[in-house]
């Protein structure tokens, strides 16, 4: 039996677009297959959220799927993954399905067991989990169904075990012939190759059976899903992989035979090009689906807006991209010749807003009542908070999504100016931390031949050039330091007491944690960004802002008297 695993970019709440999508994909291969797959949800589009509490949303999802059987009946059989309506009165009101279409007629439905709620996952907000066997006779062969979350349950996985049920255990224990997993699996830095191919060839290895798994392709608000689909022998063999980062249809055969296509010794991305791959595909895909075709960027010279900028190129094309340089007295010469070279590198427009004169209008404007007070950061916001101004008032004229240019390093202490540089429809970087914006740059002049990052904004110390003489770590501990804190706190949940156990100073670690607190109402303003890391700021960060938590108490002096945090 042959299959093809469709590994597409869907738009949430789309059902026209990825109805039409499915049927032309799947006609397509009429003759070449017998059955084809899709990914979690692939009608409605994942992740839906809230769009899930309107009954008209599951209804319209029914009746679609009748059209797509309709139009499918000299096509391939299909397993489409789609919301449908719990009838049976108790539990939540859906399920999240798949569901077997074949000769014009829907006739099985398959429902998710394990319904996940952590990080960016809410889904027991909307869907009951799934008690029926899903076995699916076809062709002669037993096909066991499972829908991403369905085959995480591996004990290792997690520090406490989150399901009572093993969907693959309760499977296998049927003697199914093969596995077959609909998923929606958000991307995360080297999560393919650590994580997901790992576990598929466990369950693989461990009960014989060959493995199949589709996964969404394409990015939907801040979530990004790299695809990865692939086939698993019951060896353990990884045999074929789509690509990552764009639609591919991937034809396989259910037996799990065959010559192996992949070889484990092929070499893969380095992190930085993934990231980078990711982040463009990010970037490409929310400026489309939210409606605009042009975007621009405040240029500064430093590398958070030049790495901005090169991802938005790769993303939109250099002819859809503005990038907006507004200097005050205090921006260098260097910075702006930056700024500009990097531009003529990239071949993308420019226009140039000074800020001195409307600066002088503001001063005079708050002489009076900010009379008897020393200048503070109130003055240097004020400039940040003028170009903001500036370039949302460009953003509306021109229709074109403005994009922010933090990083994470930034957004999680605070070293950003809300109504600022804050200001914008999408934060491209803002889940990369600033060691890891050096390293992409690098790589990306290594990887192109040649600095298109102009090699002095690489070596300069970043600065917000607000006032004289400022640099970055006036204000901060040295990056190395800042992300090593951040990355323990945020992506590891260890406590205070364990980041200073580390050999991190633990006057650095007190302030890093206080200001990452402080910052959260900041945060919580913030453009959305986009998810590149295990556990990033937006649907999977849920902190309290008006809160008051010591991070670090201290009993009897005592270091193991351990504050644990999450």
């Amino acid at each position: 039996m042959k299959m093809a695993l469709l590994q597409l970019n869907y738009t949430v709440g789309d059902l026209d677009y990825n109805a039409d999508k499915i049927i032309h994909t799947v006609k397509s291969l009429t003759g070449q297959v017998d059955l084809c797959v899709t990914s979690e949800l692939a009608l409605l589009g994942y992740p839906p959220k809230d769009l899930l509490l309107y009954e008209n949303v599951a209804v319209d999802s029914v009746n679609k799927l009748q059209y797509i059987a309709s139009a499918l009946k000299e096509a391939p059989a299909l397993i489409v993954g789609s919301v449908v309506l719990n009838t049976s009165g108790v539990g939540r009101p859906l399920y999240n399905a798949a569901v077997f279409i074949e000769d014009g007629l829907i006739k099985q439905y398959f429902y998710k067991t394990l319904i996940p709620t952590y990080d960016v996952f809410d889904e027991d907000r909307y869907f009951e989990s799934g008690r029926e066997l899903n076995i699916l006779q076809f062709k002669g062969k037993k096909l066991g169904i499972t829908i991403c979350e369905d085959i995480w349950n591996k004990d290792d996985l997690w520090r406490f075990p989150r399901y009572a049920a093993n969907p693959i255990e309760t499977l296998t224990a049927l003697n199914v012939d093969v596995i077959i997993n609909l998923s929606a699996s958000p991307y995360a830095m080297g999560k393919q190759a650590s994580v997901r191919e790992p576990l598929m060839q466990f369950w693989a290895k461990k009960y014989k059976i060959p493995f199949f798994y589709v996964n969404q392709l394409g990015s939907n608000d801040e979530l990004i899903f790299d695809g990865g689909s692939c086939h698993i022998d019951a060896e353990g063999n990884l045999v074929d992989k789509a690509k990552m980062f764009q639609e591919e249809v991937l034809l396989v055969d259910s037996t799990g035979k065959g010559i192996r296509r992949v070889s484990s010794n092929l070499p893969r991305p380095t992190v930085e090009e993934e990231i980078f791959k990711a982040l463009v595909c990010g970037t490409r895909d929310y400026v489309a689906k939210c409606g605009f075709k042009k975007a621009l960027l405040g240029l500064s010279g430093g590398i958070d807006s030049a790495l901005t900028l090169v991802i938005t190129v790769h993303a939109l094309g250099a002819e859809n991209v503005l990038g907006v340089l507004m200097p005050s007295i205090y921006s260098s010469q260097g910075s702006i010749d930056d700024a500009l070279d990097l531009a003529k590198n990239l071949s993308v427009k420019t226009c140039t807003l000074p800020i001195t004169d409307v600066l002088k209008c503001y001063d005079d404007s708050l002489r009076e009542v900010f009379s008897g007070y020393q200048q503070d950061i109130t003055e240097e916001n004020l400039q940040s908070r003028i170009r903001g101004d500036l370039l949302m008032a460009l953003s509306n004229k021109l229709n074109a999504i403005l994009l922010t240019t933090g990083n994470k390093s930034e957004l999680s202490v605070g070293y950003c100016t809300i109504y600022g540089d804050m200001c914008g429809g999408l934060a491209v970087i803002s889940d990369v931390y600033k060691t890891m914006v050096y390293r992409i740059s690098k790589w990306i002049n290594y990887s192109n031949g040649q600095p298109i990052i102009p090699e002095s904004t690489i070596t300069k110390a970043p600065s917000a050039e607000l006032k004289p003489n400022q640099v970055d770590q006036d204000s901060l501990p040295p990056y190395e330091i800042l992300d090593e804190i951040l990355y323990q706190f945020i992506e590891r949940h260890q406590s205070a007491t364990e980041i200073i156990n580390l050999g991190l100073d633990q006057e650095t670690v007190i302030h890093v944690l206080s200001l990452v607190s402080k910052a959260e109402f900041k945060r919580r303003q913030a453009a959305p960004g986009l998810k590149i890391s295990s556990r990033a700021y937006g649907a999977g960060w849920r902190m309290p802002i008006a809160a008051k938590y010591n991070y670090w108490r201290e009993s009897n002096k005592k270091m193991e008297d351990e504050v644990v945090l999450l």
